[in-house]
């Protein structure tokens, strides 16, 4: 290990540039949810929770009301049964 670095043509900012079709926002999520996803990606041995929470509300929008529709009516209908 040297005693002395020369920074001076160092630059601040990441090594990687950031994905420019991602935008930086502030959001308040529950607790419980960012752990759910937190402890997602420890038990994955690492990676982005928030690239989790990305996709997991990327699945929810690609499913869209048509998915919702269907598991309502599935609900329903076993409900229905069961009471009959």
């Amino acid at each position: 290990m040297k005693k002395n670095y020369d920074f001076s043509q160092g630059k601040r900012g990441p090594v990687i540039p950031p994905d420019p079709n991602k935008i930086r926002i502030t959001i308040r999520l529950d607790a419980d949810i960012l752990d759910y996803f937190k402890a997602l990606v420890e038990r994955a041995g690492g990676g982005n929770y928030q690239s989790l929470i990305n996709q997991a509300l990327r699945d929810h929008i690609e499913q869209g009301p048509k998915k919702l529709e269907e598991t309502l009516r599935k609900v329903l209908r076993e409900e229905l049964e069961r009471v009959s």
